[in-house]
């Protein structure tokens, strides 16, 4: 060994100080190899900013029958022939038979009937108290006045099932239609959303088939609730940002200096002080995160979860494109603009969805500012409407944050996630001859509001396994993941008190799925994994999803109100807090 001089020890503290090279492993992987994690070879900055899609294979399509050529036209188009088979899919369960039962199930009793009134008055008016059994009649009527009635939820949700309903009629199928064809747009959503998050169109789909074969998201999406409409903005909300943030890194991409090899190298310059310039996508993620509240206010959580991730990607995108202050230059040039395109955009639609009732006068509170008691005040020299409109808001906050009746299918957020008190929408026992019951010890007729049970189970371990993705690996889709389970989830903890039901979870269950078909894709095993780990990966994760596939099935009768024998009603009823 060499004697240590001055000159090498200036020129070791000197090595020290020089900037590491390009493609360099961050520090604290390097410190983590000392107890033996592997570092990975960093690939070119602009494949990191924006990875590639999979060049598309026709390998299947020439197993099927296609010929070269095309086999290598519809693999180009798999991104969207497989979604949109899955949507097809997804919309014959959904529409078949959407009319049954012929009742008003659950909080049908609420909604399509504020829907119908949005469109006689602008605002809901006033049922009799016998409407229920008059709009299923024969002939059916509608018994409904003027007189204004007190409502706790935003209009948008009920103006869009207004639309089934003003074209097919105040009848089931009328004010279900709408809700049915977003539930089937969502699929398609997350096959879109799972195959640009996930870079696989095979994930993508089988991520909208679980949702497609989901009890929870299959019952919300044939009954005309408010949830899954919250739950179909939200998705539509995350899908904009997704594709906002591709089209940003690869603005930041495009910007940067290439070195030899026409490889691009980070830069500080662009990371720093390139402005990413009008971001169309976000704002659309903004309309929909604001039709999402202007439907329940429970979107306002995502609204808030999904701005906030934006920015931090802003922050990941510069880091990586070399910013030296990223945190900095993102509060310098994004913050702004993104509280603008997200959070403004989304309270002036919540805004504009109460149009009808700014429009009107004889909606509930609609006068509110011109009574003694609105005359009073410091703000009196805001507009009427708005004055009575922020009163009215008022009002329904402390109703909800008050709701505290209790309900025999209430449940705690504890039990969510493991199915432990579903909710169950019509109930019927027919005796044998009536409503289609052929067994001679009486049948069953139940619309239950429950998830596929091994699914959701499964759906538990996929969290784990996105947690641990997300904190140990820093990997930004499980952390995206996360995000929009979190939003839905855990703002209910704060209202344990209140009365509510595990339905409302449907808002995060596109989550659940896409967690399920990460998970699944790595026990399918990573590209360049030898033939038999794949395989193995591969059959493993084949008997899962036809499991959950068969469980969806065997639990049909009680998503659609099937007659079953009531032996067999009983078999299904796997705990007790299900009865």
């Amino acid at each position: 060994m060499g004697r240590v001089t001055s000159d090498t020890t200036a020129t070791d503290a000197a090595a020290q100080r020089a900037p590491e090279p390009a493609g360099a492993p961050p520090a604290w992987q390097r410190r983590l190899r000392r107890f033996g994690y592997p570092v990975r070879p960093q690939a070119d900055v602009r494949a990191r900013l924006v990875p590639a899609f999979p060049e598309p294979n026709g390998r299947l399509w020439m197993v099927l029958g296609a010929g070269p050529a095309a086999a290598v036209r519809l693999a180009r188009w798999s991104g969207w022939i497989g979604p949109l088979l899955v949507a097809l899919f997804a919309g014959v369960l959904r529409f078949w038979n959407l009319g049954s039962p012929r009742k008003v199930i659950f909080d049908e009793t609420y909604y399509p009937k504020d829907a119908w009134s949005l469109l006689q008055y602008g605002y809901e008016g006033t049922w009799a108290k016998n409407a229920n059994d008059a709009l299923i009649a024969h002939p059916p009527e509608i018994l409904l006045s003027p007189e204004h009635s007190y409502v706790v939820h935003p209009p948008m949700g009920k103006w869009l099932i207004a639309l089934g309903e003003w074209a097919f009629g105040m009848n089931p199928f009328g004010w279900r239609f709408m809700v049915a064809l977003l539930g089937t747009l969502s699929v398609l959503l997350v096959c879109r959303i799972g195959r640009r998050l996930l870079r696989s169109t095979a994930l993508g789909c089988l991520a909208g088939t679980l949702l497609a074969v989901d009890g929870l998201h299959f019952v919300m999406s044939r009954t005309a609730l408010l949830d899954l409409i919250v739950m179909f903005w939200v998705l539509a909300g995350f899908g904009c940002l997704l594709v906002d943030r591709d089209r940003t890194r690869a603005r930041l991409a495009a910007a940067l200096p290439l070195g030899p090899g026409g490889v691009a190298r980070p830069d500080d310059a662009v990371g720093d002080r390139l402005r990413l310039g009008w971001r169309p996508w976000r704002i659309a993620a903004g309309v929909c995160l604001g039709l999402s509240a202007a439907t329940k206010w429970n979107g306002l959580y995502f609204l808030a979860a999904f701005a906030l991730m934006s920015v931090l990607w802003d922050v990941a995108g510069r880091r990586t494109a070399g910013a030296r202050w990223p945190f900095r230059s993102a509060l310098r040039r994004d913050v702004l603009p993104a509280f603008g395109s997200t959070v403004v955009v989304a309270l002036a639609t919540y805004l504009a969805s109460w149009s009808g009732w700014i429009a009107t006068k004889g909606g509930y509170y609609r006068d509110w500012a011109t009574t003694p008691e609105g005359r009073t005040g410091g703000w009196t020299w805001l507009p009427d409407w708005l004055r009575s409109l922020w009163h009215y808001q008022t009002e329904v906050y402390a109703f909800h944050t008050g709701l505290t009746t209790p309900h025999t299918y209430q449940s705690n957020p504890w039990s969510w996630l493991v199915l432990g008190r579903p909710v169950s929408y019509f109930y019927e026992d027919p005796k044998v001859g009536h409503d289609g019951c052929t067994a001679a010890e009486g049948c069953a007729r139940e619309v239950l509001a429950l998830g596929t049970p091994l699914l959701w189970w499964a759906a538990c371990f996929a969290l784990l396994y996105v947690l641990y993705r997300w904190l140990f690996r820093r990997d930004w889709r499980a952390g995206a993941i996360a995000c929009g389970v979190a939003a839905g989830y855990l703002p209910w903890f704060l209202y344990q008190e209140r009365t509510i039901f595990l339905f409302y979870a449907v808002v995060f269950v596109p989550f659940l799925c896409l967690a399920l078909a990460m998970m699944i894709g790595a026990i399918i095993g990573p590209p360049g994994s030898t033939e038999r780990r794949r395989t193995i990966g591969a059959v493993g994760a084949g008997v899962l999803v036809l499991l959950i596939i068969w469980n969806f099935i065997y639990f049909y009768p009680l998503y659609t109100g099937l007659p079953i024998p009531k032996s067999a009603w009983h078999q299904r009823m796997w705990f007790d807090t299900w009865v």
